[in-house]
């Protein structure tokens, strides 16, 4: 697997280099209007598809009776959210893009109708798909989604972190700088409900972190050290890579990993290195 730069992936690296971490929604912004896509491969991703149909034994069962709900944070035009509403549930995308959203809504347009948004699943029927805009840290956007619950936390049974790209992959966590971690872990914790399930699909897995981002290098030991610290600084060794041993403390609001595996189907980019992690409430 190559870790040399595609042009595609250089001009989005430059697009963010030398620029504060606050900047970035701009920046993706800047991208959208310019209709500079890289990401955008053009259906939902595969391994999430897999993981519906075929690891329902993974998937959360709200106690309250309601739908489940969905959130997929940097959903781009929209196809996750658009997959996951045809699985019955009442799934969200949020951007901090306002292009990102308008684009979503349009590719939204008419998509009951559409053969790969069919009903899954009769018993539970079609659930609803909806765009907001807003910074995925902030909790504005939440009022927005669920009304009085989203002043409330744990409200989501299933989140879903992964954007697929055309030319290289970019999900939303390798799509942040390294120093938001600490706080991506915490915000999906907090955003997660007792009972509920975070998807991740990991990449890229094989690049160096010297290389920059985005895509932001990633390794499954990422994930294992911050989602057991959500919030917290955790310690990288002298080439980037996070550290992680079995049996370290968990913090307040630690995530649990209960399965991990190399998906069948995924976009060439990742055949061979990509992972799905899930992840629940210890």
């Amino acid at each position: 697997m190559t870790d040399q730069p595609t042009d595609a992936r250089e001009r989005l690296r430059q697009n963010f280099l030398d620029h504060d971490p606050q900047q970035h929604p701009n920046r993706w912004e800047h991208l959208w209007q310019q209709d500079d896509l890289p990401w955008d491969k053009g259906f939902a991703s595969p391994a999430l598809a897999d993981v519906l149909a075929d690891r329902k034994d993974l998937l959360p069962v709200p106690s309250s009776g309601r739908r489940p709900r969905a959130l997929v944070p940097g959903c781009g035009k929209g196809y996750d959210v658009l997959l996951l509403a045809s699985w019955g549930y009442d799934a969200v995308g949020v951007e901090a893009a306002a292009t990102a959203v308008k684009a979503a809504n349009t590719e939204s347009k008419g998509w009951e109708d559409k053969p790969e948004y069919a009903v899954k699943d009769e018993a539970k029927g079609r659930g609803s798909a909806r765009f907001v805009f807003g910074d995925f840290f902030e909790k504005d956007w939440e009022k927005e989604a669920l009304g009085e619950d989203g002043l409330k936390e744990g409200q989501w049974d299933l989140i879903y972190d992964y954007t697929r790209t055309r030319t290289d992959d970019d999900k939303f966590l390798c799509a942040l700088p390294p120093a938001l971690r600490p706080k991506w872990a915490a915000r999906q914790s907090s955003l997660l409900s007792p009972s509920g399930r975070l998807i991740c699909l990991e990449f890229p897995t094989y690049k160096p972190p010297s290389t920059g981002g985005p895509p932001w290098a990633l390794r499954p030991e990422t994930y294992l050290a911050h989602l057991n610290q959500p919030g917290k600084d955790v310690e990288y060794d002298e080439e980037g890579f996070a550290v992680w041993k079995e049996g370290q403390v968990s913090g307040d609001g630690a995530l649990e990993r209960i399965a991990h595996w190399k998906p069948e189907k995924t976009h060439k980019i990742g055949e061979g290195t990509d992972n799905v992690g899930v992840w629940k409430r210890r």
